[in-house]
């Protein structure tokens, strides 16, 4: 399982025992949504790969959304 923690136009993505996976970032100059892991040489299990699959595929759909942070 992965908690996904809204935080200043990011999405952390947090392992069920706490770790931090990475974060999801929407790059606007390519327009697209990416997946960025807190440290690459500590690989994901198949259902966190699945859990941040699915999250990125809702943003996509509109189903979810990046909240982001009114400076005002």
């Amino acid at each position: 399982m992965v908690m996904f923690w809204p935080f200043q136009q990011e999405i952390n993505c947090i392992s069920d025992s706490g770790r931090i996976l990475g974060k999801i970032k929407f790059d606007v100059f390519k327009d697209e949504y990416l997946f960025c892991p807190e440290d690459e040489s500590i690989g994901l299990s198949p259902e966190e790969e699945l859990s941040i699959a699915e999250r990125l595929a809702g943003l996509y759909s509109g189903k979810y959304s990046i909240p982001m942070q009114d400076d005002d």
